[in-house]
């Protein structure tokens, strides 16, 4: 079923199509995140923590490419918990405060892209990541949302750990079963070389750069940008993953070994914007073909990422294939 509805990155008002937008309401007092917590996935720590006054249904939120959990918008995971969700978030191996793992010869995040081998660990590595986490949280079964590489660690969950999982969203995300070359055909270049080429300074100043450069890149040509609320948040959640292509190569480089996407049979959701500078929409298309049953929405004037106008809009889709209520 594919469905197409109108206008991530976390602006100080949520953007409109009009141009116009208004002050974000503020997290309630009673909600904040807690202390960062530590599951363990053998010699590798995996750093997650809670949304307080979150309740319900369990909801596991994966972030991209070596990017830390401090990119989820709080505006989106306050729409989860209100749709019902208890939330967790949690940074993948190589990124954030998770372990970071030794140096490899490959910087270059396009070279391990399309390598046959990773040098570092497998996908299958990064998945059971995400199965620590429940399994230190006590959490038998959870709902796993992912974003970018984030979605497609979330496929690759379901696909891995049937029984683990309730739902699936994939957001922004390669399907599960392209590799090497084949990502050509869903890959845009002109953001990534762009990326790649700028050089940023060393230390806080460079990884400040870095992660506004990324900001930029992915925002939404549909819906205004606020620089200076974007400035403001990345000052306060500094993160060096953005410059660290080290990192990059290896999460980019993880093979999977699993089972084909077409063997995954949970409910699943697929977002992805129409405008989107890093991933052709096809790549959505793809994955919800590919997937028996999946719903596919499309987010015309989207980027790689989500709106804060579309975060009740995409709690409600979430909702819905995880059975909590009707989109």
């Amino acid at each position: 079923m594919t469905a197409t509805t109108g206008g991530f990155a976390e602006t100080g008002r949520p953007a409109r199509a009009d141009g116009g937008g208004e002050a974000v309401p503020k997290r309630p007092a009673a909600r904040s995140w807690t202390a960062t917590r530590f599951a363990r996935n053998g010699d590798v720590a995996i750093a997650y923590d809670r949304l307080e006054g979150s309740s319900g249904a369990p909801l596991l939120l994966v972030m991209g490419l070596a990017t830390a959990r401090f990119w989820w918008p709080d505006g989106l995971v306050d729409a989860f918990a209100d749709a019902g969700f208890e939330v967790v978030r949690y940074d993948q191996r190589d990124a954030g405060e998770s372990t970071r793992m030794p140096e490899t010869k490959t910087g270059n995040p396009f070279k391990a892209l399309f390598g046959k081998r990773g040098e570092a660990y497998t996908s299958e590595d990064m998945v059971d990541d995400a199965i620590a986490v429940m399994d230190e949280l006590g959490w038998e079964q959870a709902h796993i949302f992912g974003h970018s590489m984030g979605g497609l660690i979330a496929q690759r969950v379901a696909l891995r750990h049937p029984d683990r999982v309730l739902s699936v969203t994939s957001s922004a995300a390669l399907p599960s079963d392209v590799a090497g070359l084949g990502v050509l055909r869903y890959l845009r270049f002109g953001l990534l070389a762009k990326l790649a080429r700028t050089k940023f300074p060393e230390g806080r100043e460079g990884d400040i750069e870095a992660s506004l450069a990324v900001w930029r890149g992915i925002a939404s040509p549909g819906y205004p940008f606020d620089e200076e609320a974007a400035r403001a948040w990345v000052e306060a959640e500094v993160d060096s993953g953005p410059r660290d292509t080290k990192a990059q190569s290896r999460q980019i480089g993880a093979q999977w070994h699993g089972a084909k996407l077409s063997e995954l049979h949970h409910p699943t959701l697929v977002l992805h914007g129409e405008q989107d500078p890093i991933l052709k929409v096809r790549a959505a298309h793809a994955t919800a073909k590919a997937i028996r049953g999946a719903r596919l929405v499309t987010f015309p004037g989207v980027g790689h990422d989500l709106p804060a106008a579309l975060w009740p809009d995409v709690a409600a889709e979430v909702a819905a294939v995880a059975g909590l209520g009707a989109a």
